[in-house]
């Protein structure tokens, strides 16, 4: 399981990318695609035209990491569809964990949590 901190947003390109690319080719696709600072220290997550390999792009305050995965079978599959005319989606960690392991998640519900009422009805 991925632990990442809260402030870290996963992004996943909605098109499939050139996996030959580089940590400086990646790092242009950040700025064209997601126009998102590469530095930023969130994940960048790109996959190949066949979703079978992913390359994940993130810096790490002293220099850029690349996480690259093949499957020998299957595809990876985004959780979520993607709408017509956007560049990239955007996940949490659990979510991208879950991609990784080669799961399809597209007819999973997520269930309704609890959460604290706002305080305008707590006074009421």
């Amino acid at each position: 399981m991925l632990m990442l901190p809260p402030s870290v947003r996963v992004y996943v390109a909605a098109e499939p990318t050139d996996l030959r690319k580089g940590f400086d080719g990646l790092s242009a696709q950040v700025m064209q695609r997601f126009g998102t600072d590469p530095l930023s220290g969130h994940l960048f997550v790109f996959l190949n035209r066949r979703a079978d390999q992913v390359r994940i792009l993130f810096w790490d305050r002293t220099g850029y990491c690349i996480v690259s995965k093949r499957l020998a079978q299957g595809r990876f599959h985004l959780t979520h569809a993607v709408s017509a005319g956007r560049t990239h989606v955007e996940m949490d960690a659990a979510e991208l964990a879950l991609m990784l392991e080669g799961l399809d998640l597209s007819g999973a519900t997520r269930k309704k949590r609890w959460r604290l009422p706002s305080p305008g009805k707590l006074a009421a």
